[in-house]
């Protein structure tokens, strides 16, 4: 049999961060100040100087500084698995690998932009930090930077996954970090929404609203984002750059690179450093999936709106449903964001990645045959790129082409058992996208006079 586990030395974990906007072939749009709607950067007393510097930046390359790479060396470099084991279940010719992420201590590539994160507010004299989290992953992940930088961390947890995954902010707690169920009784934002609707389930702009009136209202505080922004997808491109050289040792360049997204970082990080390639005319099919409850790039408009639901945050242009959407309670957690990153929709604009929805009982029915072919249990998020990767590899069964698939799986499932115990007792539902209220959504839009085009 071909080898299955293609594994890099400590000596070939990336020392820089690579940058897509060097390279993209129209740049992206500015953000815009919540409050004048002029172009701006991310406001100063909410992020560290070295961080918007990194956001804006056009350099190809951002080096990493020696106490994140030593950090990183914890779980870094990751390992790419050639899927044999799937391959034969599904009985296709595809070749497929994936480069998992779940080997990192919080289980996901979180991590990676937590770590640098935490370390450029210690650099800068922050005491503490504030922010949100979906499915916990990004609160799990902040929360262990924090302590590795002996910073204070305060973490909004949207409520329905508070509620759904209690050994995330368990394993919060363990790393010192205090966690509540947004929305929350702890900022004036989250009582409002409370006393409107006392049974919201919350969500990651509510949450993000929450972080960022604590950060506001503390001198010692800055705000950390676990995805969307520019800076974040950066940081995760150390998978990216690891896979490509993985994929060297495979022999291999892959056809088809899929993932989930949510925000877009985890996606980001590994199809990013391949854009350099798909510009210069290399065959490479990028999809983006999401969940069709939530569905932000394949049904949402590409338009200008806040990143949260107070709209205290930056407007960016992005496809979104609209920055007050509450989605249904999904069990991917860290796929019910309004809005996307401004560089995956402007890849997306420009024709280099698309985007396809899945409903949750067919992509936990996809995972399940995943780990008992793989031995991997992976968490819903990512469980939806594998849907897609199956739904490609039947389609090479059925064609006989003899595609070569990479799948970013961004992390495992352990803390969502309660989710695959819902789809395996025939509990788990499927939501159907609730257009009204989107559309109540979008007419809350910012107007700003700039062109999406």
């Amino acid at each position: 049999m071909e080898q299955t586990k293609f594994i890099l030395t400590e000596r070939d974990t990336p020392t820089s961060w690579y940058n897509v906007q060097a390279d993209l072939p129209k740049p992206l749009p500015p953000i815009l100040h919540p409050g004048t709607k002029e172009p701006t950067i991310l406001p100063p007393p909410l992020f560290p100087a070295a961080i918007n510097e990194q956001e804006f930046s056009k350099e190809r390359w951002i080096e990493i500084p020696e106490e994140v790479q030593s950090i990183y060396q914890l779980w870094r470099p990751t390992m790419l698995f050639r899927a044999h084991r799937l391959e034969k279940a599904l009985d296709t010719p595809a070749k497929i690998f994936y480069k998992y992420e779940g080997t990192s201590p919080a289980g996901s590539h979180k991590l990676n932009t937590a770590v640098a994160q935490a370390y450029y507010a210690k650099k800068e004299g922050i005491k503490r930090i504030a922010t949100e989290t979906g499915a916990g992953q990004w609160g799990s992940a902040l929360s262990m930077g924090c302590n590795f930088m002996g910073l204070e961390c305060k973490v909004y947890m949207v409520k329905v996954s508070y509620n759904q995954k209690p050994y995330r902010r368990i394993l919060m707690e363990v790393f010192g970090a205090k966690a509540v169920a947004s929305p929350s009784q702890d900022t004036e934002i989250g009582r409002k929404i409370l006393a409107d609707d006392p049974e919201c389930s919350g969500s990651l702009g509510i949450a993000i609203s929450e972080a960022v009136e604590d950060a506001f209202g503390r001198d010692d505080t800055c705000y950390c984002l676990g995805s969307v922004l520019n800076h974040v997808l950066m940081h995760q491109t150390v998978i990216g750059l690891e896979v490509k050289k993985q994929l060297e040792m495979a022999d291999a360049y892959p056809d088809l690179i899929i993932g989930c997204i949510g925000g877009g970082s985890n996606f980001a990080g590994v199809f990013l450093p391949f854009i350099p390639d798909k510009i210069q005319g290399k065959k490479v099919e990028i999809i983006c999936v999401e969940p069709s409850a939530c569905p932000t790039v394949t049904k949402g408009p590409y338009a200008w709106d806040f990143g949260d639901v107070a709209g205290m945050a930056p407007i960016a242009l992005m496809y979104t449903l609209g920055h007050s959407f509450v989605p249904p309670p999904v069990h991917a957690g860290g796929l019910r964001y309004h809005g996307m990153a401004p560089i995956v929709c402007h890849l997306a604009k420009l024709g280099l990645v698309e985007a396809r929805a899945e409903h949750q009982t067919a992509v936990f029915k996809s995972a399940v045959t995943f780990a008992q072919a793989e031995g991997i249990i992976p968490a819903p998020e990512p469980a939806h790129a594998i849907k897609v990767v199956m739904d490609e590899a039947i389609k090479c069964r059925e064609s006989g082409e003899k595609k070569t698939i990479l799948l970013a799986l961004s992390g495992h499932g352990h803390f969502d058992l309660v989710a695959y115990d819902e789809y395996l007792s025939g509990r788990l539902q499927d939501y159907e996208f609730p257009r009204e209220k989107m559309e109540q959504a979008l007419a809350q839009l910012p107007k700003v006079d700039l062109p999406t085009g």
